[in-house]
């Protein structure tokens, strides 16, 4: 067994390199205030904040989180202090303290992404974009770009003309037309990674009122119910990407996250990265806590790198699994 500290944790981002692959999920962390009780936000790979529209938003009305056997179910919204107020205050505060920033951005138009793109491009403090292409929690099933290859090409191109010198991730949803698609859309467009997935569409009856759990009925399902599916997706991209269907770019992974084990079967799936989503709201540390286990379980493999660990699952098999 390889001694844990001697694996090298640098990951791949964009056309670059982060120390380690963990990251948060956005929406799950905030703007990184409530986290950095817990845990050194420099310390992380990445910190991926909540989305940033135009303008602010006070989102959905409650209840907004219901719990589901194996997580939850949530119908947040667009509630977001809006691009002013977070280059004002929120940005400025991450960048103080070094955190490499990934800025979630959204709009209902695609003019609203690229206009967020130019805003972004020379803020000190931002190490990347996401691309928030869905959200299942939002009114009226929210964004809709991750639907069409063609609009997510679209979104793409256009926050990428808006702000070249940044990498740019498309995050993708697990239940929306065929990802592979998708996906080879958003490359083609210049995406530098691709963020998998996007919480699923669910649905819960209170059986006391006998209507739906959430007031907005539909949300996004994540915790380890969501795991089998995001990893699927993730295998299916990498897949893709192996045989020349698209160019390979880094994928960093999220869906049910709460252990060591969950970033290693991404990792073997294809991810060069790993997000913490719902975990934090059970155990705030848990992004410190994964990456050590991480290291433990690449170890007890004999990994001395993390990057030798990506896409293996692909080099132990002869078949193909396609969408």
């Amino acid at each position: 067994m390889t001694d844990p500290q001697n694996v090298d944790l640098e990951a791949l981002f964009g056309a670059g390199t982060v120390p380690n692959p963990l990251s948060t999920a956005a929406g799950c962390a905030g703007f990184g205030r409530e986290l950095a009780r817990f845990v050194p936000l420099d310390q992380l790979g990445t910190l991926t904040t909540r989305t940033v529209l135009p303008r602010a938003g006070a989102g959905q009305p409650g209840p907004r989180v219901v719990r589901t056997p194996g997580g939850l179910l949530n119908a947040i919204g667009h509630q977001n202090p809006g691009i002013d107020a977070f280059l004002r205050r929120d940005l400025p505060w991450l960048a103080e303290r070094a955190v490499r920033t990934v800025v979630s951005i959204g709009g209902h138009r695609l003019e609203e992404f690229a206009d967020l793109a130019g805003r972004l491009a020379g803020a000190r403090g931002v190490h990347g974009l996401e691309l928030n292409l869905s959200a299942p929690g939002a009114a009226a099933r929210g964004l809709l770009f991750a639907a069409n290859p063609a609009v997510s090409y679209d979104v793409v191109a256009a926050v990428k003309a808006a702000a070249p010198g940044l990498p740019v991730y498309a995050k993708l949803a697990p239940d929306t037309g065929t990802i592979t698609e998708v996906a080879a859309g958003c490359v083609a467009a210049g995406a530098d990674g691709l963020a998998m997935v996007n919480t699923a569409q669910g649905l819960a009856i209170d059986l006391d009122s006998c209507r739906p759990a959430l007031a907005a009925g539909v949300g996004g399902l994540s915790g380890p119910a969501l795991r089998p599916i995001a990893v699927r997706c993730v295998y299916q991209v990498h897949a893709a990407m192996l045989a020349g269907r698209m160019p390979a770019v880094p994928i960093l992974a999220m869906g049910g996250v709460r252990t060591g084990r969950d970033a290693l079967e991404f990792t073997l799936a294809g991810a060069s990265g790993v997000a913490v989503g719902s975990e934090l709201l059970r155990d705030p540390t848990a992004p410190l806590r994964i990456l050590d286990e991480l290291r433990g379980e690449l170890a007890a493999r004999d990994f001395t790198k993390y990057t030798d660990a990506v896409g293996l699952a692909h080099r132990t098999t002869s078949k193909d699994t396609d969408d």
